[in-house]
């Protein structure tokens, strides 16, 4: 029973679908890179930073997607291919959408758009059309815990994990994402069928 609009297994379910789409674990490899490149990565800055950004595009977004004659469903239906293709990368292991490579590992391109990227966007706007405002700035907190502990302890992550396993990550991840895409797509269809 939700409280005032928590409720644990919604916040949970957000955790987790926000986990998937960030993908801070398949992300060490690019981390590691930069670190390489740059000799450092302000972890607290750059989690404090795209907690931020997520937070303010949470209670943003709506009214941004209204001003353009938008629904939260439309969206969420848009998202749904977002996180489609996302899940296809991690699977597949292709990359569908390449940047240039960063010469800083600055706030730009961790915090954005690694951490807060089109696809972390795109979720959260889609998260409201499901669950309580509550339950997903917790689910944003606690993947903020989750991203500042990676980011500090990225070398010894992937000297535990080794190729091996970043590789089983990405792609348990990866189907995680799919499935989720496939019931953001459903979830929102029906409703904007009964309209029409």
């Amino acid at each position: 029973m939700a409280v005032m609009g928590f409720n644990y297994n919604d916040a949970l379910s957000a955790f987790l679908i926000l986990f998937a789409v960030i993908d801070i674990p398949g992300s060490i490899p690019i981390i590691v890179g930069l670190r390489k490149k740059v000799g450092h990565v302000q972890s607290e800055k750059a989690t404090a930073v795209a907690g931020v950004i997520m937070i303010v595009f949470l209670f943003l977004g709506e009214s941004i997607l209204n001003l353009l004659g938008v629904d939260v469903q439309s969206f969420a239906i848009a998202g749904s291919f977002i996180i489609f293709f996302l899940a296809l990368e991690m699977i597949l292991g292709i990359t569908l959408y390449k940047e240039e490579s960063p010469s800083t590992a600055s706030i730009v391109p961790i915090a954005f758009p690694l951490i807060a990227g089109a696809g972390t966007m795109t979720s959260l706007v889609s998260l409201q059309a499901e669950f309580a405002m509550i339950n997903i700035i917790i689910a944003i907190v606690l993947n903020m815990i989750v991203v500042y502990a990676v980011l500090k302890n990225t070398e010894r992550l992937e000297r535990i994990l080794g190729p091996g396993g970043l590789s089983v990550l990405r792609k348990v991840f990866g189907i995680i994402l799919l499935a989720i895409a496939v019931k953001l797509f459903f979830t929102n269809l029906i409703p904007l069928l009964q309209q029409v």
